[in-house]
């Protein structure tokens, strides 16, 4: 309501009574008596500082009622911000904010690795004496990959051999990871260099997580996940399981492998998607037959990961040459793999054998919430190769604490419900913000958003509006 109109219509009435009650008065007068000049103006200086009073009340009353209007919109703030606060953050959502945490704080350290490794540098140098050596060490690397070097590569060799630690760690995990990763390279019958593509993906480090929603050592999107037989809900994700990841991984390299015929395409196809590549090769015209021919039309991105590669079994087959010098793997090197075929929650097996839980979770990465989910079908659970004995004679022991451990997973509505509490989390609507971008940036779509949240039109967001998101 506009104040300022509502005084002038008070006002405007007032006169307007006034003036009616002067006319009836006039009306009944029988003798009007004729004022003195000055007994007018007595008159009207007194209707007048009447009238005065009566805006001057009406002004006060408005302030009064602004200042009452503004304290409970203030109120009603401070009410909301207790709501939000009492909804935000009860447990369960304080454990999702700290799982976001971590989960953010990987995706930088992954998306600093990618920036910093990966992505076509900026500038280049040469330095002839080095091009020679690092030459010269590419051509004795017998690979069915052809691995050639150029200036563009040797500003990837420095990156990767620059004594910033990264070779160092990726050395002390290869330990772990690379036999099973080159063991199923080879029964794939792909050549074992391809091991130095989960190097550049994600350094190695299983739970590797990219804000753009790919994860694991081979850092598949759930999409291209689920098309190579990969589990990936609520409870399982294998993209971060080492072998069953690798597996797919090598299954795609040989779809790719057999599209291109060409193992720098195939790369670069497994990057960006083949779709990209074929409109490269479509724009670079003629009869492109490797990377090179199309590296100017590739996505920036791309252009460097074909180098990135090459640098990356560069500096993985001399890294001594470099005095690069690693450590034995965070996890045991020998394992073992059993099969599990009802319910069990990794904290039974830690509490019965002697192996901690965190060394269960690095070996184990594929079990979202602790919990091997086998009710239906049996899953694997890697241990310790010195401790299977211990598993297996202390079964009865760690399956007897079911009820400790497993009591809320037991009630089939209370897994749902920690489903939902895993899979759900809510967005305040920020100024700017827009449902499709809010939606590209979580991997979903504008129309699911709206029917999670009962909008009928996109359009209308408002500025700390909550948004239920659903993440499968």
């Amino acid at each position: 309501m506009n104040h300022t109109k509502t005084v002038t219509l008070i006002l405007l009435t007032l006169l307007t009574a006034t003036s009616g009650m002067a006319t009836a008065q006039n009306r009944t007068e029988k003798r009007p008596r004729k004022l003195s000049t000055k007994k007018q103006l007595v008159i009207e200086r007194q209707r007048a500082d009447s009238l005065a009073a009566l805006v001057e009340e009406y002004r006060r009353r408005e302030s009064d009622w602004q200042k009452a209007w503004h304290d409970a919109q203030e109120q009603d703030e401070r009410h909301h911000h207790v709501e939000q606060f009492a909804v935000d953050y009860t447990p369960a959502r304080a454990d999702s904010l700290a799982e976001q945490l971590r989960l953010q704080q990987v995706d930088d350290a992954l998306q600093n690795f990618f920036n910093d490794y990966v992505c076509e540098p900026a500038d280049m140098s040469t330095d002839t004496q080095l091009d020679s050596l690092y030459a010269a060490r590419l051509k004795t690397l017998v690979s069915p990959i052809h691995l050639p070097y150029n200036q563009i590569v040797r500003t990837y060799i420095k990156r990767y051999t620059d004594g910033s630690g990264l070779m160092s760690r990726v050395l002390s995990l290869s330990q772990y990871y690379f036999p099973m990763i080159d063991e199923e390279l080879l029964k794939a019958g792909l050549p074992v260099e391809l091991h130095a593509m989960a190097i550049i993906e994600s350094a190695l480090s299983a739970t590797a997580y990219s804000r753009a929603g790919a994860a694991g050592l081979w850092q598949f999107m759930p999409t291209t996940a689920k098309a190579y037989g990969l589990e990936v809900n609520s409870m399982v994700d294998e993209r971060y399981d080492p072998l069953k990841s690798t597996r797919a991984a090598c299954r795609y390299m040989k779809d790719l492998y057999e599209m291109y015929n060409d193992w720098s395409l195939a790369i670069a196809a497994y990057n960006c998607g083949p779709g990209n590549v074929n409109k490269a090769m479509a724009r670079a015209g003629g009869n492109p037959q490797s990377f090179w021919d199309v590296y100017e039309f590739l996505p920036r991105e791309t252009r460097g990961y074909v180098p990135s590669f090459i640098a990356a079994s560069y500096a993985y087959a001399y890294h001594q040459a470099h005095n690069i010098t690693y450590a034995e793997p965070p996890m045991p090197i020998a394992v073992d793999t059993i099969q599990v075929s009802r319910l069990l929650h990794l904290g039974q097996v830690s509490s019965t054998i002697d192996v901690s839980t965190d060394a269960l979770k690095m070996l184990n990465p594929q079990y979202k919430l602790d919990v091997i989910p086998a009710t239906t079908k049996s899953y694997t659970l890697v241990l310790p190769a010195n401790r299977v004995t211990e598993f297996i004679s202390n079964q009865d022991s760690i399956y007897a604490k079911d009820s400790v451990y497993l009591k809320e997973y037991l009630d089939p509505a209370v897994v749902e419900k920690k489903k939902t509490e895993q899979t759900v989390i809510y967005y305040r609507v920020k100024s700017g913000d827009t449902l499709g971008a809010i939606a590209r940036r979580n991997h979903v779509t504008t129309s699911q958003l709206m029917r999670w949240n009962g909008l009928k039109n996109p359009d209308r967001l408002s500025i700390g509006q909550r948004l239920r998101i659903e993440k499968h």
